[in-house]
């Protein structure tokens, strides 16, 4: 019998790449699209446009559709989970069994209701593992001295936001922080601290130490250096082994048309 693999999709690219290394990985596919979300008719076996408001039609799907189990992929946008009003009565019970909206208390929440029906939720990592930044410089232009310790000095704000569960990338200009990102995400939050602290700022996304990669796979791209060059950043530098970067080579070239030195660092850089 085919194993059944739930796709929870948000936004992005990501739905329809793990989508085809499941399928590669023998998975029979049930694609859950949430607002936002591309179309998945062509990568899944099954497509079923869902909302966080009707979470018993999820579930009921689930048995039906012999779902054992499911990973969360793509940007879910934070706005629409704070805004939803729980309607059917699966909902509301999460919602009150949560007591918040931080995405710790929605993990243990999400993960014991859909265990309580047989559905574990993967680690989004048994898909996108060999993505995952490397320590290192990828653009043409490293950083300069002055770049490295606004890179390291970032890089210790960033983690202790993560942990804060605050927001994972911090903007910094001189020694100053322009942004820390919140529930807006990461290319928002590039796109404000940039306008602020203007030509030559310092960009740094890092992850929480206790990070849950079950609900949710840091990740820049593209559309990541797009923001940082529109607002002529210097540097965009992420967690080696711990932030997803899409396109590696994509990614790079787009930095480097820009002048960015895009790098992966460590405790050791």
């Amino acid at each position: 019998m085919e194993r059944g693999l739930g796709l929870m999709c948000g936004a992005g690219v990501l739905p329809a790449l793990i989508a085809g290394r499941a399928r590669r990985q023998g998975w029979r596919l049930v694609a859950f699209t949430f607002p936002g979300a591309p179309d998945m008719s062509a990568h899944a076996d099954r497509t079923i446009p869902s909302r966080f408001t009707d979470a018993g039609p999820i579930l009921e799907a689930f048995q039906e559709e012999r779902v054992s189990a499911v990973v969360l992929c793509g940007k879910f946008a934070m706005r629409d989970v704070l805004r939803a009003e729980a309607e059917d009565a699966v909902a509301r019970q999460m919602a009150a069994r949560a007591g918040s909206r931080i995405d710790v208390k929605l993990i243990e929440i999400v993960i014991s209701t859909f265990a309580s029906v047989g559905v574990a939720v993967l680690d989004q990592r048994t898909f996108l593992a060999d993505l995952l930044a490397t320590a290192g410089c990828w653009s043409r232009r490293p950083p300069t001295g002055e770049e490295w310790e606004e890179i390291r000095r970032g890089l210790g704000l960033a983690r202790m936001m993560a942990d804060a569960r605050i927001g994972q990338t911090v903007v910094l200009r001189c020694g100053a922080i322009t942004a820390v990102e919140a529930a807006e995400g990461t290319t928002e939050a590039v796109r404000r601290g940039a306008a602020l602290g203007g030509p030559g700022a310092v960009i740094v996304k890092a992850v929480a130490r206790d990070h849950d990669y079950r609900f949710d796979t840091p990740v820049i791209g593209e559309e990541t250096v797009a923001a940082a060059a529109a607002g002529r950043a210097a540097v965009l530098a992420v967690e080696a082994g711990r932030v997803l970067l899409l396109d590696r080579e994509a990614t790079a070239r787009a930095a480097d048309a820009a002048g960015l030195a895009l790098v992966g660092v460590d405790d050791a850089s």
